[in-house]
């Protein structure tokens, strides 16, 4: 499940709750988080399809504790 960018999530990210962090390109607050699961994906596609977006790519950047960041587009 994607989780919008709040204080809250990011409060949870802080904390280690989620595993990914999703960014878009020359972006400096993050987009949202989810955990990296074959239905994030899903809902991200889905997402990018309803609006408007032909072609999403998904570049993954594996950080030091095992969690990830996510560059959506680009």
């Amino acid at each position: 499940m994607i989780h919008k960018y709040s204080n809250e999530t990011q409060t949870r990210w802080d904390h280690g709750e989620f595993t990914v962090i999703l960014h878009l390109p020359d972006n400096p607050r993050p987009i949202g988080f989810c955990d990296g699961t074959a239905e994030d994906i899903a809902e991200l596609m889905s997402i990018a399809e309803a609006e408007g977006a032909e072609d999403v790519n998904i570049h993954k950047k594996l950080l030091k504790s095992g969690r990830e960041i996510w560059t959506l587009g680009g």
